[in-house]
């Protein structure tokens, strides 16, 4: 019986057995390799072709450098210096926050952890431009890392110094600092109203996991359940607009800020929830939903047509894996393996 191992290609004749038969198959029958061949959407392809284009140019770029930082006044890296700073927040003032909250919740804990994380965040940018505007000045000695700082600016990366203290990303720099500044602005809004956003843009956070933790203490303590026997569970809304939910949710919270990488996304109608679906043409990241994540007994997680999906804060995976969840398939009939193959997951920061 001869197989088929993908479409237009069978497996060698298998009444033939000599091992040169089998060589020659390989070396004159063996397709060109694609996505298909190993159960991924087409999309794969272009997502690798990107990736290995703009790498290949981040290299050309950073080993051609644009001149050094200790050039002269009219530097284009003064001008980024200066907009930068000009933009750039000022620091949250952390003793009238502390001040100012009557009650810690869970909740304002991780308010309180974020604004103390991007205070150090704000504070190494601030004095690293800073002090590179004044080497470009000649009031200061250019250093090594007064130099690398300088060429980052030029060719759009973030400068190592900064990726020290801020959470793992892919964007080039000028994508990264815009985002910084609606970070700022939502930890603004939830520290001077003292009271949680309805819907929380979770990718601005620092540590997505301690705002999802704290959905678990919060139920814990309101049900008197041990900690390590409640899980999350994660049922995805059929609106994208944070104003259809103006008050915070009862049960849990509303949380938005997450990308598909690997399929795609059906909407419910009315009450009826999404599913996953094959990804269209083009479309690498599909946005999701907003999503309402409560914390139940881990005896009434659902299995059934449920696809446990692994979240990471960037495409890169690997480390940056925040939680797993779980993603309504479109029946019970549909085998799971199909999106584990096609290596589904939610990425709350894309590039």
């Amino acid at each position: 019986m001869q197989l088929t191992l993908q479409p237009g290609f069978k497996s060698p004749d298998p009444a033939k057995f000599e091992r040169q038969h089998y060589v020659n198959y390989i070396e004159e029958k063996l397709p060109v390799e694609q996505p298909a061949m190993f159960g991924l959407h087409p999309n794969a392809e272009i997502g690798y072709l990107t990736t290995l284009g703009e790498t290949l140019f981040a290299i050309i770029m950073s080993v051609s450098g644009g001149g050094s930082a200790a050039g002269a006044g009219e530097s284009p890296v003064k001008g980024i210096i200066a907009n930068f700073l000009k933009d750039l927040p000022a620091n949250f003032n952390m003793i009238d926050i502390q001040m100012r909250i009557e009650e810690k919740t869970p909740y304002m804990i991780v308010a309180i952890q974020e604004c103390e994380k991007m205070n150090g965040l704000l504070n190494e940018i601030r004095f690293s431009l800073t002090e590179l505007d004044q080497g470009l000045d000649g009031a200061l000695n250019i250093t090594d890392a007064m130099e690398v700082l300088g060429t980052s600016l030029e060719i759009n990366v973030l400068p190592p110094k900064w990726v020290e203290v801020t959470n793992p990303t892919k964007k080039v720099l000028q994508d990264w600092f815009i985002e910084l500044l609606q970070r700022v602005t939502q930890l603004q809004e939830w520290t001077d109203n003292i009271e949680t956003p309805a819907v929380l843009w979770i990718s601005g956070l620092f540590n997505p996991m301690s705002y999802l933790t704290a959905i678990m203490q919060v139920t814990a303590r309101a049900e008197g359940l041990p900690l390590d026997d409640i899980c999350l569970k994660t049922d995805v809304k059929n609106t994208f607009a944070p104003e259809d939910y103006p008050a915070f949710a009862t049960a849990g919270a509303y949380i938005t800020g997450f990308f598909l990488e690997g399929a795609g996304w059906e909407m419910g109608r009315g009450d009826e929830q999404g599913y996953l679906v094959e990804m269209q043409l083009k479309e690498l990241h599909p946005i999701v939903p907003i999503i309402h994540v409560t914390a139940i007994k881990r005896e009434l997680k659902q299995t059934v047509a449920v696809y446990d999906c692994p979240v990471y804060t960037t495409t890169g995976r690997g480390p940056t894996y925040v939680f797993c969840a779980g993603l309504q398939m479109e029946s019970e009939e549909q085998d799971v393996r199909k999106w584990i193959l096609a290596g589904v997951a939610l990425v709350l920061a894309p590039e």
